[in-house]
């Protein structure tokens, strides 16, 4: 099916895992951010904080906390996502996608990369974050080097066909 021009950009929003060396603007996150604080959300709590991460130090020790996030480190910018404590995930993935779908609308690319629970003290330790807030992730923002995969465990690209997919009034 061809998409129609209006949402064609959406329709590739690629998770990014290198980027060039160049900045990111103040402009550029000041939109990514405003983005996110206009994302929609359950009851509309708006359960989100950001933590804007410049300093090359702090992304590389988050990308030291799990193997397949090492990338994290090359980055030029961090969005760390810290929500009002733990069971937010719906709002948080609402809102990861929207931020990652402006910086492709905005001609940057993102990538979502997850420390796991168990990682979540040495994070709030690091960001000065409340005990009582859960964070999870933090998205890495840059112009894209490439769109593939640098990983050589990494998934594979595509996607299924509709017609795997979609049922129509029944199973």
């Amino acid at each position: 099916m061809k998409l129609p021009q209006a949402v064609r950009p959406i329709r590739h929003v690629p998770q990014i895992r290198e980027y060039r060396e160049e900045p990111v603007p103040d402009d550029v996150v000041d939109t990514l951010l405003e983005l996110g604080r206009w994302t929609g959300s359950s009851r509309n709590l708006q359960p989100w904080h950001f933590v804007v991460v410049r300093d090359r130090e702090h992304l590389r020790q988050i990308s030291a906390l799990r193997p397949n996030i090492r990338w994290v480190a090359d980055a030029p910018l961090g969005i760390l996502i810290v929500t009002d404590g733990a069971g937010h995930d719906y709002d948080e993935g609402r809102l990861t996608e929207r931020i990652l779908t402006g910086a492709t609308m905005l001609g940057y690319g993102g990538g979502t990369a997850w420390f796991q629970a168990e990682n979540q003290d040495a994070v709030r330790k690091m960001f000065g974050i409340p005990a009582d807030k859960a964070t999870k992730q933090i998205i890495a923002i840059g112009r894209p080097k490439s769109k593939g995969d640098p990983r050589a465990d990494g998934p594979k690209r595509g996607r299924r066909p509709i017609a795997e997919l979609v049922h129509r009034e029944r199973w």
